[in-house]
C-alpha cells in the first residue's frame, strides 16, 4: 500500500514542488482539504479530498474539516501496537506517513488592523490539533510546519528512511509552532482585556555574554514569522552580541523618526552622539560623525537609505561596530568588506517595533505601551512673543526628535539639522543643559534646543541664552512655566511647548 500524507497548510511556500516529488519519487497518496487540495488540482497533482476520504463535508463554513476519526485515527495510531492496528482495520483507517501543516495567518492578520471577529475566524482548531497528534506521535510518523524542512525530509527519503532523530527535531519544532501560536492569540485578547501578560519566545542563539562577561545572555524571537531584527540580514561581520542588539534597537527607533530626508544617527550606549539630516547620505553622515567625532569611534551607525559608495568610504573611515541600513549598493559593500570585523545589517523596514516595552523587576514585570505617539508641530503652542519661522520649526523638530531617544534628563542642542551638544542622563536638568552646551561650544550659538521634560525653574533657560541658543521646545507642565516663559521673552528667546513629555529611563 503506498504511503499517505495529510497535507493542509496556509503557508504554500515549495509545496507544489514539494508534493509532485511525494507522488511521483516517493509514490505517495495525497489527502488534503480546501485551498491545499484546490491548488493541488490546479497543478495537476492527485490529491484526494479529506470530505471524500471521511466520507463527512465540511461544515460549519468550513469550522469542521479534518476533525474526524479517520484523520485523527490514521495520525495518533501506534504501529507497535495489536490494538491500534486492529482498530485502524475495523474502522478501514490507514496509518498517515507524513503530516504536513501549517496555521492560518493569525499573526498578520491582527497587524494589518483585523476587527475581533475577522482575527476570531483566523483562529485555527484543527490544523493545531493535527501538528500536536502528530507530533506527539514522531515515534511513528513526520510532521512539517516549515517550509524550509521541506528539503530535509525528501533527503530523508532519498536514503531510504525517514530517522527517528529526524522525526523528533519535527516534533519539537511543530509544538514551537503550536505554542507561538497560542501566545500570539492570548496576547491579542489580552490586548482586548489586558488582565494578563505573559511573553515567550524561541531561542535563536546564545550570545557570549551579557552587558559583561560575566552575564549569560541569548537571543530570542517572539511569534512564528521573523520579524526586525531576526529578519534582518547580515552582509558581514562578527557575531552580534548583546550590547550591539541593543544598541541596535536603539538605532533603529531614532532613524525611524525621519523618513523624509538622507538622515545619519550615531550612537554609543543606546544615546546619540551625532545625528544629522543632510542633502543626501554622505552628507548626512559626515554632518553626524563630526558632531561628535571622538564618540563616534566604536559606535553603531544608522542610515535611512541604501549605503552608495561614497558613504561607504566616508563610514570605512574609522572604527566602528556595527552599520545598519535599508540597502547597500555592490560598490559600498566592497568598500566595506575591507573591514571584516565591521558588522554590516540590512533592515528593510525600521518602522516594525514593539508595540510594548517591558522591564522586569523583583516579583514580576512592568509593561508600557511603546512611546510611538505621533509628533505634530502643528499642535505645539508658542508661548513667547516671538514666533518661529518655518526653518526654526523645522529645526525645533528636528531637537524634538533626537530629544525623544535620549537618557533623561535629557538635553539636546542642534544647529542646521545637526546635533550641536547632547547632556544625557542626569540627576537634574540643569546638569543636562550644562553638558549639551559645554559639549556645543560655539556651535550652541544661534543653536536651537530641545528638553525631555519641562523646566522646574527658569535658570536653565538663561544658562542657555548666555551661551547663545535662540530657541527652546520643552513639554511644559510645570508650575513655573510662567518664569521660563518670562525669562524667555526678556531675553528674545523662542520658546514652544509641545504638550507631550518624552522621558527614557
Amino acid at each position: 500500500m503506498a504511503r499517505l500524507a495529510l497535507i493542509s497548510v496556509s503557508n504554500k511556500t515549495g509545496l507544489l514542488e514539494f508534493a509532485r516529488k511525494l507522488v511521483t519519487e516517493f509514490e505517495f497518496d495525497l489527502i488534503s482539504s480546501g485551498g491545499t487540495a484546490k491548488a493541488l488540482k490546479d497543478a495537476g497533482i492527485p490529491v484526494t479530498k479529506v470530505s471524500d476520504y471521511t466520507g463527512s463535508p465540511e461544515i460549519l463554513g468550513g469550522r469542521v474539516k479534518t476533525l474526524h476519526p479517520r484523520i485523527h485515527g490514521g495520525i495518533l495510531a501506534r504501529r507497535d501496537v495489536p490494538e491500534d492496528l486492529a482498530d485502524l482495520a475495523a474502522n478501514e483507517i490507514h496509518p498517515f506517513d507524513l503530516v504536513v501543516v501549517n496555521l492560518y495567518p493569525f499573526t498578520q492578520t491582527v497587524a494589518a488592523g483585523a476587527t475581533l471577529a475577522e482575527a476570531i475566524e483566523q483562529i485555527d482548531i484543527g490544523g493545531p490539533a493535527m501538528i500536536r497528534a502528530a507530533a506527539k506521535n514522531f515515534a511513528h510518523l513526520t510532521v512539517l510546519c516549515d517550509p524550509s524542512n521541506y528539503a530535509a525530509y525528501l533527503e530523508q527519503l532519498q536514503r531510504g528512511e525517514v530517522s527517528l532523530e529526524f522525526r523528533q527535531s519535527c516534533a519539537l519544532a511543530a509544538y514551537t509552532h503550536t505554542s507561538s501560536y497560542d501566545r500570539a492569540i492570548a496576547d491579542y485578547l489580552s490586548s482586548q482585556s489586558p488582565t494578563q501578560f505573559t511573553i515567550t519566545g524561541q531561542q535563536l542563539q546564545p550570545l557570549r555574554y551579557g552587558e559583561n562577561p560575566h552575564q549569560s545572555a541569548a537571543w530570542y524571537q517572539t511569534g512564528n514569522t521573523p520579524t526586525g531584527w531576526t529578519s534582518a540580514t547580515k552582509l558581514q561581520g562578527k557575531e552580534l552580541s548583546y550590547n550591539n542588539l541593543v544598541d541596535l534597537e536603539a538605532a533603529r527607533r531614532i532613524i525611524a523618526e525621519f523618513p523624509d530626508y538622507p538622515a545619519a544617527v550615531i550612537l554609543k550606549h543606546t544615546n546619540p552622539c551625532g545625528a544629522a539630516l543632510g542633502n543626501n547620505l554622505t552628507e548626512a553622515y559626515t554632518k553626524a560623525f563630526q558632531a561628535d567625532s571622538v564618540s563616534a569611534f566604536g559606535g553603531i551607525v544608522a542610515l535611512n537609505q541604501p549605503i552608495d559608495a561614497a558613504t561607504a568610504s566616508e563610514l570605512s573611515k574609522t572604527f566602528l561596530e556595527c552599520i545598519i541600513a535599508p540597502g547597500c549598493e555592490p560598490a559600498a559593500q566592497e568598500i566595506l568588506a575591507a573591514k571584516s570585523n565591521l558588522r554590516v545589517l540590512l533592515l528593510p523596514d525600521f518602522n516594525t517595533g514593539p508595540k510594548q516595552t517591558i522591564k522586569t523587576i523583583a516579583g514580576g514585570f512592568l509593561m508600557q505601551a511603546a512611546d510611538d505617539i505621533a509628533t505634530d508641530p502643528t499642535l505645539w503652542q508658542v508661548v513667547t512673543e516671538r514666533q518661529p519661522t518655518e526653518t526654526e520649526l523645522a529645526e525645533l523638530l528636528f531637537a524634538w526628535k533626537i530629544c525623544k531617544h535620549v537618557k533623561s534628563n535629557a538635553i539636546v542642542v542642534t544647529r542646521d539639522r545637526t546635533t550641536a551638544g547632547v547632556g544625557a542622563g542626569q540627576m537634574n536638568r540643569v546638569g543636562s543643559v550644562k553638558i549639551a552646551l559645554e559639549q556645543a561650544g560655539i556651535k550652541a550659538e544661534n543653536g536651537f534646543l530641545a528638553s525631555d521634560g519641562f523646566f522646574p525653574f527658569d535658570d536653565s533657560v538663561k544658562t542657555a541664552a548666555a551661551a547663545g541658543i535662540t530657541a527652546i521646545v520643552q513639554p511644559g507642565g510645570s508650575l513655573r512655566d510662567a518664569d521660563s516663559i518670562k525669562a524667555a521673552n526678556e531675553l528674545g528667546i523662542l520658546m514652544l511647548l509641545t504638550g507631550v513629555r518624552h522621558f527614557l529611563h
